[in-house]
């Protein structure tokens, strides 16, 4: 094989990849929206839910996708984030619905152990009254296996009890691509399209599909702390803790998140393709790269989900 037919040979490979994964995530797309009486799609303006937007669009045309969007907003996210969240449904002409956790704690249904405490597990309870009050019997949502060992053992279509809990040892079989998508009364799914893509496919989507995404993915220069091997972003919500340098660092966010628990890597990464050859190389996975609340037993993604997290 001569060298300029190589480069062309597996751009055509990752394409016909990609093109697989596209078609699965259409094709469970379509099948929530044909067994399913109330589903919606959780759309937080990260990459991952920018990607399964995407495929939704393929899926029932631009401006004709059959569900609304649903974000639960810690208070504490990211502005860059929820910014583009708003124009993105806008230019879509998607219902957004917004439900907040600062809600649940003026109603009493979240409690915080201290002011300075991290919302992200708390998302849980305000996502069962969205539920709730909307009577959604799907959610369609971005998750990834490869993203963390939790997430690994889940099925595409993870049925929840009436109390929104997920069962890892009563799992449905998912065989042929047959799902069983029967409910009792007060249960739901949570379905998970992009299951089976990895970070890199996601970013190859991304380029490929030229997705536009919040600028925080990119390289940017932003003060920092290190603490406990993460560069901690430092915000009016996380400060610098006595006797912590602050740093300005060129950085990108890989997975963005809750201000309190999400942080950067060093990176000179501008672009989609640029980030694509940076994951080539990574050797640690997103979450654990990046995410301050996966450094905690007490908080581990397995008991999170059994308590009705995404």
């Amino acid at each position: 094989m001569n060298a300029r037919a190589e480069p062309q040979l597996l751009n055509a490979i990752s394409n016909r990849h990609l093109d697989a994964l596209e078609e699965e995530a259409i094709f469970i797309l379509r099948e929530v929206a044909g067994a399913f009486e109330r589903p919606t799609l959780l759309f937080s303006g990260g990459k991952d839910s920018l990607v399964l937007l995407k495929c939704a669009e393929k899926a029932f045309g631009s401006g004709r996708i059959p569900y609304p969007l649903l974000m639960i907003d810690t208070g504490h996210n990211f502005p860059e984030v929820t910014d583009f969240r708003d124009q993105r449904a806008k230019e879509l002409g998607a219902e957004l619905i917004v439900r907040s956790v600062e809600d649940s704690m003026a109603r009493g249904t979240v409690r915080l152990a201290h002011p300075g405490e991290s919302r992200n597990a708390h998302q849980s309870v305000t996502l069962l009254e969205a539920i709730e009050e909307f009577r959604f019997d799907a959610l369609i949502g971005g998750a990834r296996r490869d993203e963390e060992k939790a997430r690994a053992k889940e099925r595409i279509f993870s049925h929840r009890d009436s109390f929104g809990q997920w069962q890892p040892k009563a799992q449905r079989p998912e065989l042929w691509n047959l799902f069983n998508t029967r409910l009792q009364p007060g249960e739901h799914f949570r379905v998970f399209p992009i299951s089976n893509w990895t970070e890199l496919d996601v970013w190859q989507y991304i380029e490929r599909e030229r997705i536009e995404l919040p600028s925080l993915y990119y390289a940017h220069r932003r003060d920092v702390v290190e603490r406990r091997g993460l560069l901690v972003p430092v915000t009016d919500i996380t400060p610098a803790k006595p006797g912590e340098e602050v740093v300005t660092r060129t950085v990108r966010f890989r997975t963005v998140g809750d201000i309190t628990c999400t942080c950067p890597v060093a990176s000179p990464a501008a672009n989609a393709t640029d980030v694509v050859a940076e994951t080539l190389l990574a050797d640690v996975s997103e979450r654990g790269a990046t995410r301050m609340d996966d450094k905690t037993s007490d908080a581990s993604m397995e008991k999170r989900k059994k308590d009705g997290y995404f």
